[in-house]
């Protein structure tokens, strides 16, 4: 009698209960029949969204200005590696300094950190670099 009952409930509820899958569409647009409140918001997405792609520099550029800025990149990249070559390469130097254009770089190899100092002519700006050294034994 007691297992009748709890199923009978179970059922009713199951049945009287409005189902948990019931989904029903409210479009957020208020061209489409969303609520009026959102056309600022989506107005301002809008707005931010064209202003990002009138930013965009790749766009902007001429492509004589897009291959000097590559050029530029991979002479940068170039150089970069001439100096991580003098600090850690085969005939890696104790201390150095490397000068081009108006720039300054100078390290010195401790033994447990390398210590860089980057140093602006045209600005007068200097940064100074630590970077630890792996200790073998």
């Amino acid at each position: 009698m007691h297992r009748i009952a709890i199923l009978t409930g179970a059922f009713a509820l199951m049945c009287g209960a409005p189902a948990a899958a019931d989904m029903i569409y409210k479009p957020i647009n208020p061209s489409f029949g969303g609520d009026p409140f959102n056309s600022n918001h989506l107005q301002g997405l809008a707005t931010a969204q064209k202003s990002f792609k009138e930013n965009d520099s790749s766009t902007s550029q001429s492509p004589t200005e897009r291959f000097l800025t590559m050029l530029q990149s991979r002479l940068y990249s170039s150089l970069a590696s001439q100096v991580a070559e003098a600090i850690f390469g085969e005939n890696a130097q104790q201390s150095g300094t490397i000068v081009f254009d108006d720039q300054q770089v100078a390290f010195l190899n401790t033994g447990t950190e390398i210590q860089l100092t980057v140093t602006d002519f045209t600005t007068g700006q200097v940064t100074n670099i630590t970077v630890p050294t792996l200790v073998t034994n």
